[in-house]
């Protein structure tokens, strides 16, 4: 399929089965965001994936704990992938998907979070590619940030000079594929060279 076509057609997944995405696809999505763009060619962003259910609602339970919904920018996501936005009895961040990659930057870099989250977008388009279903979740900071967490940075080597940055739970869509929501009106300008 033509990337376009992907980017248009890949739609945000918060609802999945129980049925779990194979190491090989696993690793193909991880690939693509290895090859993300990324500031000055560092490629300092580093991807720790969990293919264990368990693990993942874990950490999907982390990532909501702290959760201030006196930030959000809007009271609405959608009625057939709610979010946890939409509703606030939902409690694992992660939706029940059974596979989440996070990733992780370094704390003090400009780029970190722009390198992380062009990480995350290649990947959620591999994904489509290979016709897995995909969420990219922020809150990556606090998501670790209590014992729990701290004893899995630990266990994953990951250093202190590094904090999660962002996340991208894959596994396959339950129920209906959600349609495209149509584009809002006058969101570019383009502005043409003056030739005499």
């Amino acid at each position: 399929m033509d990337i376009l076509e992907i980017m248009k057609e890949r739609r945000s997944i918060r609802k999945y089965q129980d049925k779990q995405i194979t190491r090989e696809d696993l690793e193909k999505i991880i690939t693509a965001g290895l090859y993300a763009p990324n500031a000055g060619g560092g490629q300092r962003a580093r991807i720790v994936a969990v293919r264990n259910k368990e693990l993942a609602e874990k950490i999907g339970r982390m990532n909501l704990a702290r959760f201030d919904r006196s930030r959000l920018a809007g009271g609405y996501v959608s009625k057939e992938q709610p979010s946890t936005i939409d509703d606030p009895t939902i409690k694992n961040g992660f939706y029940g998907a059974p596979a989440v990659c996070v990733i992780f930057g370094p704390k003090n870099f400009l780029y970190s979070v722009p390198d992380a989250f062009c990480c995350a977008e290649n990947m959620v388009l591999e994904a489509a590619n290979l016709g897995i279903a995909s969420c990219i979740i922020a809150r990556g900071e606090e998501t670790f940030d209590c014992e729990a967490g701290k004893e899995l940075l630990r266990a994953w080597k990951i250093p202190d000079t590094d904090t999660a940055r962002c996340f991208v739970i894959l596994g396959y869509c339950d129920g209906d594929y959600p349609r495209m929501k149509p584009r809002k009106e006058n969101r570019f300008l383009i502005i043409e060279e003056n030739r005499r």
